[in-house]
């Protein structure tokens, strides 16, 4: 397995080969040193099972020291780190060729694995971390790499139903995710360094392997599981969507501190917000969301990222007070947070998020109904499809420059944790519960996976 540098696809990468390797299968997981280092401990009956790989990224202009991961720096260099990852090729083709791999599990940032794996007679599969329903807005792989001349032209022609979407959908991108997207991968340092866009790496990617993973099962997506293999036009196998599984560390002293605040609390009473390791709020989104929590009065515990690694120089801060007026019902934690578990608690009565499909994941496994606040595109199309499903309600912003008020915050929290007419998201969350976390399902997604693999 080779994901991205980022934790929000190690973590589903490791989770597959936990299921995998719980199977008997041997698993090689390839990553940098430190990134190794802050993964989650394996089971102990795994371990033989499962050997980490550490291999060294190679040092890149204008790449922080000791920048392994998009935690490590601020959203504009991760270019840079995508720069370093293509160093990886010298490495990742001796492993495979000392190895010999029946498969190699790849992300969409390794373009140029599908060659080399080639050359050593290794066959390669693209998982993806994200759902169908974002690949499949994205299109075929010939559109990602060279665009879509047919319908595609201007920043606008991106939220409109893509032509090879052939059942009703509303899902889409806002224009404003369009746009911070486009600004963020316009502003790249004069750096000479060749540049190779995410969507060429993805499409590239998907072009020269032999089978595509989805995160996600055809109860959960069917249409755009279905669209995906005429797309493709190669075996795609969705894998489950993964559900997280508690690790039972009771001495980790970051959840003791949080399960006794949410002993004090009452039932369902509770919001946890989190935007996930790789998603930090601009100045201006962190002001009107602390703003629309104060007012929705409601009691909350906020996992909030304000830096991303030592380089980030926009450290963004809560509004003058904000931690003194709503400290007697509020918590805001800047470290690291045990979410899965803190999740669990019956206190959590909802979670406002940003879409990331982990956070999804671990809030309707365990029956917690979702407010949305999508930043970037990925999120905003799993937003979009959520909110088509009624199994979500997005908080409302401005299309053209994603501008929200206070009250927006407050009145969709307050609809989803406790109004009458909010009822149906708590009841669809509640529903949701026996897809997102069945077992039998992901056991036969798995068992499907790996009965394709073998033959």
């Amino acid at each position: 397995m080779l994901p991205w540098l980022a934790f929000g696809h190690m973590i589903p990468f490791l989770e597959l080969a936990k299921l995998m390797a719980a199977k008997g299968h041997n698993i090689y997981f390839i990553s940098t040193p430190r990134n190794i280092d802050r993964l989650p401990q394996i089971p102990k009956t795994l371990i033989p099972f499962i050997k980490f790989v550490k291999v060294n990224l190679p040092k890149v202009k204008n790449l922080p020291e000791n920048a392994e991961s998009t935690k490590d720096v601020p959203f504009d260099d991760v270019k840079y780190l995508k720069i370093a990852c293509d160093g990886l090729q010298q490495p990742v083709s001796d492993f495979l060729k000392t190895t010999s791999p029946d498969w190699i599990i790849s992300d969409f940032c390794n373009y140029w694995l599908g060659q080399i794996a080639g050359d050593y007679g290794v066959r390669m599969a693209y998982f993806s971390v994200f759902p169908a329903v974002i690949l499949g807005f994205m299109g075929s792989p010939e559109v990602l790499m060279y665009g879509d001349d047919e319908q595609q032209k201007t920043l606008e022609d991106f939220i409109e139903t893509p032509r090879w979407i052939s059942f009703e959908s509303d899902v889409r991108p806002s224009l404003f995710q369009l746009t911070r997207m486009t600004s963020l991968s316009n502003n790249l340092k004069d750096d000479g360094e060749k540049q190779v866009g995410d969507t060429y790496r993805l499409g590239a990617t998907i072009q020269s392997c032999n089978a595509v993973l989805v995160r996600s099962s055809l109860e959960f997506e069917p249409d755009w599981l279905n669209l995906l293999n005429r797309l493709y036009k190669k075996p795609v196998i969705p894998v489950g969507l993964l559900p997280a599984t508690a690790t039972n560390n009771d001495n980790d002293t970051s959840w003791r501190e949080a399960r006794e605040w949410l002993d004090k609390r009452e039932k369902g009473s509770v919001v946890y917000i989190g935007f996930g390791t790789e998603t930090k709020p601009s100045q201006y989104e962190l002001t009107q969301m602390a703003l629309g929590l104060e007012l929705s009065g409601l009691p909350f515990y906020w996992v909030l990222i304000d830096q991303r690694g030592a380089s980030d120089d926009e450290v963004i801060k809560l509004p003058h007070g904000f931690e003194d007026r709503t400290r007697e019902r509020g918590v805001v934690c800047t470290s690291w947070a045990p979410q899965f578990k803190i999740l669990s608690h019956e206190a959590v009565g909802g979670l406002l998020i940003h879409s990331g499909m982990s956070s999804v994941v671990e809030g309707l496994q365990l029956g917690k109904p979702l407010v949305l606040f999508p930043m970037l595109i990925d999120q905003g199309l799993i937003a979009s499809y959520l909110v088509e499903k009624r199994i979500a309600c997005m908080i409302h912003r401005e299309e053209v420059d994603g501008s929200f008020e206070p009250e927006s915050v407050a009145d969709s929290l307050s609809l989803v944790m406790v109004k009458q007419e909010g009822k149906m998201y708590r009841d669809k969350a509640k529903e949701m519960m026996s897809l997102f976390s069945d077992r039998n399902i992901q056991d036969k997604c798995l068992d499907e996976l790996m009965h394709f693999m073998m033959n």
